[in-house]
């Protein structure tokens, strides 16, 4: 039977592509490299759930061949999604059934002629979005381009995203991130924390590593030298 083909256009592709987390692997011990991360992912499992990964050899670390099957396997019997390589042959990560992002320090931070860096790229500037009702468990909320402000609880089990800042004129539970694009600049702002996880661009804490006299407390969360700090306001 023949299928009518379509009138528009088939498929679009989109220069823009969704930030990844880099998986450095910093031995060629795989069983040791996946202990350890059962520790990491039994601190918030539905957080890492189908995380896509880039996995990159550390300097001195010899990762192919069965090494490598061996940790795309865990990574994907663990719900990871292991998606690409780094500093690897690309004849060794198309066998592992990965594709190959070269340059990938270039790549995160961009890059000027002669090699000077340029600073990580800001959000781009929009309107902030508001949001006044309660953010219930289960719910996600993104502002894209701009910050986030809520003046109402959220809940445990729900899901705050900016590409810049983010001000919860209540009580913070459930998970902020902020600079999901990759600002080092944003802010996470709140009344009450109480979250299971905060984050910024990419680097995150969870609620176990916030220290108890911030526990309840108004606060504020910034990245400093690439680390995520927790203040008291």
């Amino acid at each position: 039977m023949a299928v009518n083909a379509p009138a528009g256009a088939a498929f679009d592709l989109k220069g823009r592509m969704a930030p990844f987390t880099v998986l450095q692997v910093r031995t060629a011990d795989i069983d040791a490299v996946l202990a350890q991360l059962d520790a990491r992912l039994a601190q918030a499992p539905d957080f890492f759930a189908g995380m896509p990964l880039v996995v990159a050899p550390a300097e001195a670390v010899s990762l192919e061949g069965a090494s490598l099957d061996a940790l795309v396997t865990g990574l994907r019997e663990r719900s990871l999604l292991p998606v690409a390589a780094s500093g690897l042959p690309a004849e060794t990560a198309a066998v592992a059934g990965l594709g190959l992002i070269r340059n990938l320090e270039a790549a995160r931070s961009g890059s000027a002629e002669g090699g000077r860096r340029e600073a990580p790229a800001k959000a781009a500037a929009g309107a902030a979005r508001l949001v006044t009702q309660p953010v219930r468990s289960g719910q996600q909320v993104y502002a894209r381009g701009g910050d986030l402000v809520v003046t109402a609880p959220v809940s445990a089990g729900a899901e705050l995203m900016a590409d810049g800042h983010i001000h919860v004129y209540d009580t913070l539970r459930g998970r902020a991130l902020a600079g999901v694009q990759g600002d080092e600049n944003a802010r996470i702002f709140c009344r009450s924390l109480k979250a299971e996880l905060i984050a910024i661009a990419g680097q995150y804490r969870l609620s176990d590593q916030i220290d108890a006299e911030l526990r309840g407390a108004a606060a504020m969360a910034s990245l400093r030298d690439g680390e995520l700090e927790l203040n008291a306001l």
